[in-house]
């Protein structure tokens, strides 16, 4: 759970760092965009890098399900036991329902952005649009309730980082003394939201008009 679960920090970290190029107009962003599809060639085959990336996420999300799902069912095991505790309860039904909800919300993004590349704007929805990353990312953002989605989906994923990111320190041992264990809080909580604002500055800069 914990290595699965720093492979995603630093995924996101990476990918909140590209989205923020759309802050630096369409060619920087698309330059961006087709950059990951070309990087290592020759030695690698057009997008190699991505499917590379893509394959390895995928192993981390099976395995990071895999292990939640087991700490899920020893819990409940534990609770039918007389010397269990309930301490935390609250924040490991978040742990596990936020996961959920953000798997639904990667399904969502995926669709939205990479396999179906449909703009919810009417306005904006043909082939010029839905084919230029750019374009596409400022019309779907363009529309109220896509931010709104997006809002919540940071909100989650904000929420599950900032326990995950502490607890992945405890599980490895760097928590070991009362100074370390704060500061282990203060860098969940800190990449937490560092993560979370980034990823929402493009689509509230879309829908207040500051990128077109």
């Amino acid at each position: 759970m914990a290595g699965t679960g720093l492979v995603f920090v630093g995924f996101v970290l990476i990918h909140m760092y590209g989205n923020l190029k759309a802050l630096q107009g369409e060619e920087a962003f698309n330059t961006y965009a087709e950059h990951l599809r070309t990087f290592g060639e020759p030695i690698l085959p057009y997008a190699g890098l991505l499917w590379i990336i893509r394959v390895g996420l995928i192993l981390c999300i099976v395995g990071h399900l895999y292990a939640g799902l087991t700490l899920w069912a020893r819990a409940g095991t534990a609770r039918r036991t007389r010397y269990a505790a309930a301490k935390g309860s609250l924040r490991s039904a978040w742990m596990r329902w936020g996961g959920i909800a953000i798997l639904i919300f990667l399904v969502w993004h995926l669709l939205h952005f990479t396999i179906l590349r449909v703009s919810p704007n009417a306005s904006a929805n043909g082939p010029d649009v839905v084919n230029n990353p750019y374009k596409l990312v400022v019309a779907s953002f363009e529309v109220p309730w896509m931010t709104i989605i997006y809002l919540l989906g940071m909100i989650a994923l904000g929420l599950h980082l900032a326990h995950g990111i502490f607890s992945s320190q405890q599980t490895l041992g760097w928590t070991d003394n009362p100074a370390a264990y704060r500061r282990a809080k203060a860098v969940g909580y800190g990449l937490a939201a560092v993560i979370a604002v980034g990823f929402m500055i493009p689509p509230f800069a879309i829908l207040f008009g500051l990128i077109k």
